[in-house]
Order: C-alpha cells, then structure tokens, then sequence
C-alpha cells in the first residue's frame, strides 16, 4: 500500500492522479445532487449534461475531442477515461522502470512518460467511447414540445434562475432535465413543478411551482354555476 501511494503520488503519475481524483469526485457529486452538471456547460436537457455540441465556450475542445475520436460524450467522463489510462500508463512506467534511475533523470523521461501516455490514453479512451456514444444516441431527449406542460420534481439542491435540476416521468426511464425559475424565485428539493418554456439558446426549461401553476384554473372553477 505504501508503494502504491508512493509511485501515485509522485512525478509523473501524479497529474493524472489529481485529474482522475477530480474527475471521480465531480461524479460522485453530480450524481447526488450536490453540484449541477452544468457547472462547466449549458448542457444536454437529458442524463448527460455536459455533452461535446453546444456552448460555444466549448467548440474549441469539441473540435479537438471529436478529431481524436473523443467526440459525442460528457466532456468530464472524456477527461476521467484519458486521465485513468494516461494514470495506468505513468504508474506501471514509474513502478517497473523510473524508480530505478536517478533522481535527475527521473524528472526528464517522466516528463516524456507523461506525454507519451497521452497517445494510449486517448486511443483506449476512443475505443471504450464507442460503445457508449450508441447508447447516448438511444437516450436522446424527446422533442421538447411533447415535453411542456409535463409535471416533475426537483432534484438538485435548489431550482433557481441560474441553476437547477428536475425529474420528469416520461412514462419510461425517466428525464433528468435542467431547468429555471423566473429571477427572484426559488425553488427546493422536492418541490413539484411545471414545465412551461424551453430556452433552445441555453438548453433548459422554464418551470414554475406546480401548485401556482393550477391556482388560476382552481379559481376559475369557483365562479362556475
């Protein structure tokens, strides 16, 4: 165990292993809840919400991703993939053959070893993609006008105009879709809420609490003979 943190957290390993160690942690985060998936994207109104084709402050890397095969995915999933076989790569280099040469050499081929495992860790990334690119294909959102007017449930920690998560019941797996408030309103865990606009520009739904939504036509009803 020692050895293994050793060779982990020392050069060149250790890059990756912060990368890789990010890139789990941000997981782990998004997938309870704790942070948006947007954080570093407008997003996919579906499960992955930082895909490769969107916002503009991304086209430069898409384009990079998509010529080396890495494109159609969560960009924070292309970097965990390359980050674990760049990560594979260092440490095997580091334990059988750097830890054996001199301090002042170690520093030289690392560097090398760690560029180098770049090319098998894009390459191994590319192939485990493939199988993964289908299934986002399967799991494209529905078209966003069936969507409105369907009801759903916050998830993220709040729903406000700047962020915010819910989950609609399509009468199948589900939707995990961004969604917004009006600015000034705020939403919580568990509120239920109504889907009343689609932002085609930022990729997300306006939504209200489900209760004022139904308020007007519960009104209404009491003026009927």
């Amino acid at each position: 165990m020692l050895e293994f943190l050793s060779v982990a957290l020392s050069w060149p390993t250790l890059p990756y292993s912060i990368v890789l160690g990010f890139s789990v942690a941000y997981w782990l985060l998004a997938a309870t809840g704790i942070v948006d998936a947007d954080g570093l994207h407008g997003g996919d109104v579906h499960h992955a919400d930082l895909h490769l084709d969107g916002d503009h402050a991304l086209h430069g890397v898409s384009g990079m991703f998509a010529r080396l095969g890495l494109g159609g995915a969560p960009v924070m999933l292309v970097v965990a993939l390359v980050a674990f076989f760049g990560w594979t790569v260092t440490y095997f280099g580091h334990l059988f053959f750097l830890q054996h040469v001199g301090p002042a050499l170690r520093w030289g081929l690392g560097a090398l070893l760690a560029l180098a495992a770049l090319i098998p860790g894009v390459a191994a990334s590319a192939l485990v993609l493939r199988p993964i690119r289908r299934l986002l294909l399967k799991l494209r959102p529905v078209e966003q006008a069936a969507t409105l007017g369907r009801a759903g449930v916050v998830v993220s920690p709040r729903v406000d105009a700047a962020s915010g998560r819910a989950s609609v019941d399509d009468g199948g797996a589900g939707l995990l879709l961004q969604v917004r408030t009006a600015p000034g309103q705020e939403l919580a865990r568990g509120d239920r809420v109504l889907l009343v606009d689609y932002d085609a520009t930022h990729n997300h739904y306006h939504v209200v609490r489900e209760s004022d939504a139904l308020l007007p036509a519960a009104s209404d009803t009491r003026h009927l003979p």
